[in-house]
């Protein structure tokens, strides 16, 4: 795909991951809304990048119907969807404080799974009034799993599960995608420095980066960025998912 002069939407582009990515695009020609629940960050982002910042609850059909419509009225109907929002959650099965509070796995699969395809379908149905480019190419959408969808840890069980969910669709929603011309792929990062890793220990932070095989460091949030733009540009790159994780196999703890 040919990025300059698109429109792009990237959830959760308020700071991290999402945020390299809404700058990594914007830097390229891109005209970026982002879609976040962190108002200030959003907007401050999104004025720094030359974008525009919608809040946005992504589990919502209204909260994301609405967004969208706004962003199609300010950039025109995108070509590029990059979901980033999300959140960490960790808690046992069963452990001292009892059963796994149900509310909490449902809370985690709404948000990382749910929003997800909320966002995918809504924003599918954009992309298809694009005129093609090469190829019949009229979108891209670019999902966020994660490492746990695979070697889930102790304490995983709501958020691998979430994981593991956009990993499974994205082939299916890719072959369900490919009459419109709208290719479908998911990242699923390691460890990553992000602000939620901010404001751990350093301690903490030396040990997991000690964990990843080589480079011995956290991700770089611009690394993602980096393999989410060249999933854009790859028009023969789809129905996949690739790990980005410095060759790291996470152990049960």
């Amino acid at each position: 795909m040919n990025l300059n002069g698109t429109s792009a939407i990237v959830t959760g582009g308020a700071s991290g991951l999402g945020g390299a990515t809404a700058e990594a695009l914007a830097k390229e020609g891109v005209k970026v809304a982002i879609w976040d629940l962190q108002e200030d960050k959003g907007k401050a982002h999104a004025e720094k990048i030359g974008g525009a910042f919608f809040k946005v609850d992504v589990a919502s059909e209204e909260s994301v119907a609405a967004a969208l419509s706004e962003s199609v009225a300010a950039h025109g109907a995108p070509s590029i969807l990059v979901n980033c929002a999300g959140i960490a959650t960790g808690e046992k099965t069963f452990g001292k404080n009892g059963a796994h509070n149900l509310d909490n796995f449902t809370r985690t699969i709404t948000v990382n799974l749910i929003g997800t395809f909320n966002c995918i379908r809504l924003v599918a149905a954009e992309m298809e009034k694009n005129d093609p480019q090469a190829d019949g190419e009229r979108g891209v959408i670019v999902n966020t799993a994660s490492v746990a969808a695979f070697d889930g840890q102790i304490g995983q069980a709501a958020y691998s599960a979430s994981k593991a969910g956009v990993a499974g669709m994205t082939l299916p929603i890719a072959r369900d995608l490919m009459s419109i011309g709208v290719r479908v792929n998911t990242i699923a990062p390691g460890i990553f420095w992000t602000p939620m890793m901010a404001g751990m220990d350093q301690k903490v932070q030396d040990a997991l980066a000690a964990m990843v095989p080589f480079p011995k460091r956290l991700g770089a949030p611009e690394e993602y960025a980096s393999m989410a733009l060249e999933i854009c540009r790859n028009s023969y790159m789809n129905g996949e998912t690739v790990r980005l994780d410095g060759a790291i196999r996470m152990q049960p703890r």
